[in-house]
């Protein structure tokens, strides 16, 4: 049965049952030294508004709103984190995936650690997340991607449906022929995929959320349907609802009141277990 569960994982991980989980995909935060939340403003277009959109149309602002929060400022990223994650070992089938998504601040230094934890063997990719979205920066490469760690319990033996993984068009199609550019190709290890959009329907308006296409990829690939995911940076949920459409249960974990909030309204047609 999926569960959504709130508190400290580091409490909660040793209690659940080992060699249940086929895919552990995390988001933890990233270091940034800031308390990430976000700022929803709506607006009605208006000739005499003193803001200018797309298409110098001009806006007036009704009113903002605030988002859940949360602290990602820490002395020592890597003694929080590793323990979690070797926490969270045992509970891998044999065949079973650690994913460990992080950005350009402690990606680097999370590796080398987690080569250490795991053995270099284990590792399997490092998978680019890029996106196109936002500002540009005028004073360095502006940054748009994030990195994507992917570790295996047993080098030998583990979970790739290569089968179930999502095929994108050719760059040139014509010079591949009708059949192969009907199908599509195969994702390198450099995925592109746009940012939850600002005013789309899957935005719940919680920071730093990831888009549900990203994570229906993983799962699809990397666990089988009745398996079990488990994410214990949960968030906004959107490990769970990735599960649950592709008929996986989940596990999710955050000490956050507010993700909680989000995470059981969003997945409440799923009926999970709540444990507050």
């Amino acid at each position: 049965m999926s569960q959504i569960i709130l508190g400290d994982n580091l409490d909660i991980l040793p209690t659940l049952d080992e060699k249940s989980v086929r895919l552990c995909y995390i988001d933890p935060p990233f270091g940034t030294g800031k308390r990430q939340k976000l700022t929803r403003i709506r607006t009605h277009e208006d000739e005499m508004g003193a803001y200018v959109g797309f298409g110098g149309k001009r806006f007036v602002v009704d009113d903002t709103e605030e988002s859940p929060s949360y602290d990602d400022s820490f002395d020592d990223f890597l003694g929080f984190l590793l323990p979690r994650i070797e926490a969270a070992l045992p509970l891998l089938t044999d065949d079973g995936s650690l994913m460990v998504h992080l950005d350009y601040r402690e990606v680097h230094y999370a590796k080398v650690a987690l080569d250490k934890l795991l053995g270099r063997d284990h590792f399997i990719n490092e998978i680019i997340w890029a996106y196109d979205f936002g500002g540009r920066s005028k004073t360095f490469w502006s940054r748009k991607h994030d990195t994507i760690l992917w570790y295996v319990k047993d080098p030998k033996n583990y979970v790739f449906n290569y089968d179930e993984i999502d095929r994108i068009p050719y760059l040139a199609p014509s010079l591949v022929g009708d059949e192969k550019a009907a199908r599509g190709k195969t994702p390198t290890d450099v995925h592109w995929h746009t940012i939850v959009p600002t005013n789309g329907k899957e935005r719940l308006n919680y920071p730093t959320q990831k888009p549900l296409g990203l994570l229906n990829r993983f799962i699809k690939v990397h666990s089988k349907p009745g398996d079990t995911v488990l994410d214990f940076f949960a968030g906004s949920g959107t490990t769970g609802q990735a599960a649950a459409n592709n008929g996986r249960e989940f596990i999710l974990i955050d000490s956050s009141q507010d993700a909680m909030d989000v995470m059981t309204k969003r997945l409440s047609k799923f009926k999970p277990e709540i444990k507050p």
